[in-house]
């Protein structure tokens, strides 16, 4: 007797994958609200702009494939998708920056693979790398919390590519932290640097949404756990022996996207190792790739390509941790 098998995501019979989706936004509602009003209009017009593209794509691709539309737009995977790739580039972008990026995002990130349960990147992620691998000028205009745009000024540049993108834009802390270090100042050279301190808003802000995702059971404690601790013990090891040189683990958890990792990308059930055991190993290897990225690699930030690193690994993880359980 043959029984059908059915593909990741596993969810309980109630909680549907629309529904799941639809907690996780929720819970990206506080980085939303707290961007926009540190930073303008700018993340809602990209959110727009991305959601927009990946429904057109997603439909698109189900249409040639010959695959119904509607069940896979209502499960709103790819409304998350674009939500945490608007997220996560510069808010200022050309509005190009973004419909490229979900091209990719949808196209090759997930339909390529067969759609929902059968890509083994996470979608959001794959479009961050290959806009970050083509586009690094435009990736790099992050805007400066200190100049809350209007909604016409955000329409302008973003649309028009407006002349003001030079006093407005500026490095993010961990960018600024590595350039400046590599021109032989110390930490304690640049923590005399001006720093906004409601920056440290939006780092709470995930946690709050990531809190109430485990208090949902939406996602599991492993995975933010271990990451977390991948990420800080070595980085509270080269901090112990060269302040001077290594940031502390602080400053790793509240810089960049840590916890936006932590609780929303790495925490995705088609991509992410599902035994327990194998949970702490994918979780923990991210951090510690986020950190030798940060540290010693090319680019400031190492979140994406720890997650696209994590997930080709995540199989062999499962397959290794379950044949040990047995």
């Amino acid at each position: 007797m043959q029984f059908p098998i059915s593909s990741s995501p596993f969810t309980p019979r109630n909680n549907s994958i629309s529904r799941v989706m639809l907690h996780v936004l929720y819970a990206l509602l506080p980085v939303t609200a707290i961007h926009s009003y540190l930073f303008g209009y700018g993340l809602l017009i990209q959110l727009l702009l991305a959601v927009s593209t990946a429904l057109v794509t997603e439909s698109l691709c189900l249409l040639l494939r010959k695959r119904a539309i509607k069940p896979a737009l209502y499960d709103l995977s790819a409304v998350l998708s674009a939500v945490l790739l608007a997220l996560a580039i510069p808010s200022i972008a050309p509005w190009w920056v973004i419909v490229s990026g979900m091209v990719f995002a949808i196209g090759i990130g997930k339909q390529v693979y067969g759609g929902l349960g059968y890509n083994p990147f996470n979608p959001a992620m794959v479009g961050y790398v290959f806009l970050l691998i083509s586009f690094p000028l435009q990736m790099s205009l992050w805007q400066e919390s200190s100049n809350a745009l209007s909604l016409s000024d955000s329409l302008a540049i973003i649309f028009a590519n407006g002349s003001v993108l030079d006093g407005i834009s500026g490095a993010t802390l961990l960018d600024g932290v590595k350039t400046q270090l590599s021109t032989g100042l110390s930490l304690i050279d640049i923590k005399m640097l001006p720093v906004d301190e409601r920056l440290n808003l939006i780092p709470f802000a995930y946690c709050v949404g990531g809190l109430w995702l485990l208090h949902k059971k939406i996602i599991q404690w492993q995975i933010p756990t271990a990451l977390i601790l991948g990420l800080c013990l070595p980085a509270t090891l080269a901090y112990l022996i060269d302040s001077r040189q290594f940031s502390s683990p602080i400053f790793h958890l509240v810089s960049g996207a840590t916890f936006c990792a932590a609780f929303f990308i790495a925490t995705d059930p088609v991509t992410a190792a599902t035994s327990n055991k194998g949970r702490w190993i994918y979780a923990g290897l991210i951090g510690c790739l986020i950190y030798i990225i940060r540290t010693w690699g090319g680019y400031p930030e190492g979140v994406a390509f720890a997650v696209l690193l994590a997930n080709l690994a995540a199989p062999s993880i499962d397959i290794y941790t379950r044949s040990k359980i047995r």
